[in-house]
């Protein structure tokens, strides 16, 4: 062996056993059985669509999904959102069909089935808005990692601060990643179609 590589094997070698020898000790320790898995997002829920359906984390099964979390008095973001996502639904033709789009209140003290009824009839009629009893909804917020906060205004009435991105999740009703919306629709109707 050259005189030149024999000590780049001899560190190379030390080096992997120390490595080894590491992570055997913390394994024998119980070190490597407390590492936490990554946040899962999303899980069981029980919600009211805008017709008065029964809505569970089972109709997400076989299909991809588009989750949205907002609240029918938003001034902008959310109608804005919607607006993209029924773009999104219409560039995908037919193919929209087999699709889940989900819009969930964070405000189920004023978004009842009735007011979510009359607010999604502005958008693609494939769009599903669910909402739910206060705890109910604390529930759904908590499994998809959403922010929202009630802030009052000066007036007595309030807003909501909120999460606002799009969940998308595969087939087996499994999170995928935030879908990108700001892009255009035949863009994103492309992408989505990869997950039919």
């Amino acid at each position: 062996m050259d005189r030149t590589a024999r000590p780049l094997v001899v560190i190379g070698a030390f080096s992997v056993s120390l490595v080894v020898g590491l992570v055997l000790m913390l394994w024998a320790m119980g070190g490597l059985r407390h590492v936490a898995a990554p946040a899962a997002i999303g899980g069981p829920f029980q919600l009211t669509d805008q017709t008065g359906q029964t809505v569970t984390e089972k109709a997400m099964l076989g299909h991809p999904t588009l989750v949205f979390f907002g609240f029918t008095h938003c001034p902008d973001v959310c109608p804005t959102t919607l607006f993209e996502m029924s773009e999104v639904l219409k560039a995908m033709g037919k193919d929209a069909d087999r699709v889940n789009a989900y819009y969930i209140s964070v405000d189920p003290e004023r978004d009842t089935q009735a007011a979510m009824k009359e607010y999604l009839s502005s958008f693609d009629p494939r769009l599903r808005g669910l909402t739910g009893s206060s705890e109910e909804i604390a529930k759904v917020l908590s499994e998809y990692r959403v922010y929202a906060k009630k802030v009052p205004l000066k007036d007595g009435d309030y807003t909501m601060d909120h999460t606002a991105l799009i969940y998308l999740m595969d087939r087996d009703g499994k999170f995928v990643a935030p879908f990108n919306i700001n892009r255009k629709p035949e863009e994103a109707a492309t992408d989505l179609k990869r997950y039919l």
